[in-house]
């Protein structure tokens, strides 16, 4: 992998994305936004940042064709909070059909507890390079009104009032449920583990 590589972050009309960069340029990281599939071809790692609807951000991708491209792209690939959600199978956040990279569906939290799930949260972690220099469970910021209850790509769990899966990979392609660019240094491991290792 080159020394300093580059990172793609994909616009969907996704909100706060700012966090993002100013989190990879206290890594001494640059970025670049990516908004159509030609974008792809300067760059050498991906994130799809948290922020936004399940529907809308599918139909953003969809009509820059970022959808056909992200689906078989080579690069690494982080999906975070929402960008995870969207390399499922399908959403229940409109009825959203995903970008099927992975073997999930993700639906709406339906429990006695406060809704969004917004705060510090334990995460159990699974051997991965994602999460090399991290304790087997760490605490990690989170929110969201709709979790992924099961996948066979799992790497990290937590609970909220249920199980659900806080993190995947298949093959090139991680997601985590949780905010690393809010999760102080916990987080910032987690995106340097991303640039270097992944």
């Amino acid at each position: 992998m080159k020394k300093n590589p580059t990172i793609g972050i994909i616009q969907y009309g996704a909100g706060n994305q700012a966090s993002i960069i100013n989190a990879l340029e206290r890594l001494g990281v640059k970025s670049l936004p990516i908004k159509t599939p030609d974008d792809m071809e300067k760059v050498d790692k991906l994130i799809i940042p948290g922020v936004g609807h399940a529907k809308n951000a599918m139909n953003e991708l969809e009509n820059s064709s970022l959808d056909k491209k992200l689906k078989n792209t080579d690069l690494p690939l982080l999906g975070i909070c929402l960008g995870l959600q969207l390399l499922g199978i399908k959403s229940e956040e409109g009825n959203t059909q995903c970008l099927s990279i992975s073997d999930f569906e993700t639906i709406q939290f339906n429990i006695p507890l406060k809704v969004p799930h917004m705060g510090w949260n334990q995460v159990k972690l699974q051997e991965n390079k994602l999460f090399y220099g991290l304790n087997p469970v760490e605490w990690f910021y989170f929110i969201h009104s709709y979790y992924i209850p099961q996948s066979k790509h799992a790497i990290a769990q937590s609970h909220y009032g249920v199980e659900f899966i806080a993190a995947i990979q298949n093959k090139n392609f991680w997601g985590v449920q949780f905010h690393p660019e809010k999760s102080g240094e916990k987080g910032l491991q987690i995106l340097k583990n991303f640039i270097e290792l992944c």
